[in-house]
């Protein structure tokens, strides 16, 4: 589990590209300082295993479905990317909660400088549209967001300066892609709205709702 608030940007020294799957070296520092293998590490919003370490890079190993399912097959070397702990037990709780299982992948649209924010509309695919709402939370690339505007096929997010400095979003431009977590609260509620029990005002009332 993560937050969406990025720790640091890594660096991509190495890829081993497979039959539909990577071995990636990346280069960091914060994300290490407590680092053993087994532990997970999100990548550009994605959760993977480390698999191996030193002092100055990690090694992951990226799959087939989520080489299929994510940006990652689209890294290259020096490429830059968001890098996010899992969450620890006792620390603060700034984003949202993020399980680092993508849901699909955006495309940047347009984008528009507004003050002191960057506000940017990306294009979703049409499945994933149901669990956007106005100021509801996405993770995009791993970082947590504000929703701000919604329409049939997109959604706009800005970013406050920190955000452009700390993560990789604010440097992203039109055309790019970019990961895509739904707010794991919205698909639960629709899990529970679509199973096999009655949701009616009956069965929320006795189920204390």
């Amino acid at each position: 589990m993560f937050t969406g608030i990025i720790e640091e940007i890594g660096v991509i020294t190495s890829i081993q590209r497979k039959p539909r799957a990577l071995e990636i070296t990346i280069r960091a520092k914060n994300v290490l300082d407590d680092v053993k293998r087994g532990d997970s590490i999100s990548v550009n919003g994605v959760c993977l295993t480390v698999s191996s370490f030193t002092n100055e890079l990690f090694v992951v190993d990226v799959i087939p479905e989520t080489f299929n399912s994510t940006t990652l097959s689209l890294l290259k070397m020096n490429s830059k990317v968001n890098l996010e702990r899992a969450m620890a037990a006792k620390g603060r709780f700034g984003g949202h909660f993020v399980s680092g299982h993508v849901d699909g992948i955006g495309v940047i649209r347009s984008i528009k400088k507004e003050t002191n924010a960057i506000s940017k509309k990306i294009e979703l695919n049409t499945s994933l549209m149901k669990y956007m709402m106005v100021k509801g939370s996405v993770s995009i690339d791993g970082t947590s967001l504000t929703v701000f505007h919604v329409d049939r096929t997109s959604i706009t997010i800005s970013l406050i300066p920190t955000t452009q400095s700390d993560s990789l979003l604010g440097q992203k431009g039109i055309g790019e892609k970019v990961n895509i977590e739904c707010d794991m609260l919205a698909k639960y509620s629709e899990r529970l709205q679509t199973s096999s029990t009655n949701m009616s005002k009956e069965w929320l009332k006795e189920h204390g709702f």
